[in-house]
């Protein structure tokens, strides 16, 4: 998200806000205190960012070999990739994104409480930050509309991996054009009171406080709640067809049973339905409660700080990122190409090291037999010449 939504953001926020700091540039008692009389204070390292900070670092340890080994299974699964792979590949990628972007610098950025890396690295992280967060989400959309168009219209495979690509084209175009205003409202910003403290943040890029709430407004909607709405639609399009297939197949006969599913749907389809259906749920699940956590605090911000503490609001920001990990493991389960791919890398190793040895093995082999046939061939000619030349054979000493 744009502000992030992090307890230091909030007290960032309190720190820049007119009403409490003005125009106040030296550290005098006045300047030193907030509206209501109160000493102010900068965020610090506190115990609830040190959790979230490990368990950060743990995810994203996860989520790199959990992704990685999805990533790696899927692109060998063959000459032919279906268009069901490279939707999960693409959204493996998304994934791997939030891990090796969002991930470390949430997890630095709480380690080092304000922002350290400079104005450029701020402005293009926060583009960066909000391109893995839209490319989950629109992929996860695709996915959606791909599964709608294979129950619906079962007899348009060929148009599938087509149609997959260009949806899967406008959903990364999409993301990289929705997040290129965040180089632009985001930049570093330098409080002196209480002390020096500088913050990658939004503050100062609006004239008026409803203009920033608008733009956040537009980002939630594209972010969560246009995907959320446009998943329900498809998956109960999917459910309503499903059932009116189960209804006409109790007219069917019990043959055709015996070669379908119980939804008159072909097994291998009805798997991966399944399997989109829980990416899906969890992508709605992990996501859902921070993102109505941010729609809280652009709206009501003072009374969100009152009844929401610092730990509730990291614990929501682990739980979504914990659906990076939750993909990899899903497309795991509900597929036999991962299954495959992974006896394919371990068998691949250890027949390789077998083809080693005996490789080895045969060469030693060979040239010990090379040397023995030489030793041989020298011998037979020694005999050879001695018989031509007609002498004796000559006797060792020990002999005579």
């Amino acid at each position: 998200l744009n502000t992030g939504c992090t307890p230091v953001f909030i007290m960032f926020h309190q720190l820049t806000d007119p009403t409490v700091n003005g125009s106040c540039r030296g550290a005098t008692p006045v300047c030193n205190k907030s509206a209501d009389g109160d000493t102010l204070q900068l965020p610090t390292f506190s115990t609830a960012a040190k959790v979230r900070v490990i368990i950060t670092f743990t995810l994203c340890a996860v989520s790199a070999v959990c992704n990685l080994v999805v990533l790696w299974a899927a692109s060998h699964g063959g000459k032919r990739k279906s268009h069901v792979r490279i939707l999960i590949m693409n959204l493996t990628v998304a994934d791997l994104l939030v891990t090796f972007i969002v991930m470390p610098v949430d997890a630095a950025w709480n380690i080092t409480v304000q922002w350290r890396a400079g104005d450029v690295a701020c402005r293009l992280l926060m583009f960066l930050k909000l391109v893995a967060m839209y490319s989950c989400a629109f992929v996860t959309v695709v996915i959606s509309l791909d599964r709608q168009s294979a129950i619906l219209n079962p007899l348009g495979i060929s148009e599938a991996k087509r149609k997959s690509k260009i949806m899967l084209t406008v959903a990364w175009t999409m993301s990289v054009t929705l997040s290129l205003p965040q180089m632009f409202i985001f930049h570093n910003v330098t409080i002196t009171v209480p002390e020096n403290f500088t913050q990658c943040t939004t503050h100062g890029s609006f004239d008026q406080h409803w203009q920033e709430t608008i733009y956040n407004m537009f980002t939630f909607v594209c972010l969560f709640l246009l995907p959320l709405i446009i998943m329900i639609f498809c998956y109960t399009r999917i459910l309503i067809e499903i059932s009116s297939r189960m209804a006409r197949g109790n007219l069917v006969s019990r043959d055709v049973h015996l070669r379908r599913s119980h939804n008159n749907i072909p097994k291998a389809r009805m798997r991966t339905l399944k399997m989109s259906i829980v990416i899906v749920t969890s992508f709605i699940i992990c996501w859902t409660p921070y993102y109505l956590l941010g729609l809280w605090y652009w709206l009501f911000p003072e009374k969100m700080e009152e009844t929401v503490s610092h730990s509730l609001t990291h614990m929501l920001f682990i739980f979504g990122l914990f659906n990076a990990c939750l993909d990899p493991i899903t497309y795991g389960l509900f597929t036999i190409h991962l299954h495959q791919g992974l006896k394919r890398f371990f068998r691949g190793s250890s027949t390789q090291s077998e083809l080693e040895n005996n490789t080895c093995l045969i060469h030693m082999t060979r040239l010990s037999s090379h040397r023995q046939t030489g030793h041989n061939t020298d011998q037979q000619g020694g005999n050879s010449r001695s018989t031509k030349s007609g002498s004796r054979p000559v006797i060792p000493v020990s002999k005579i």
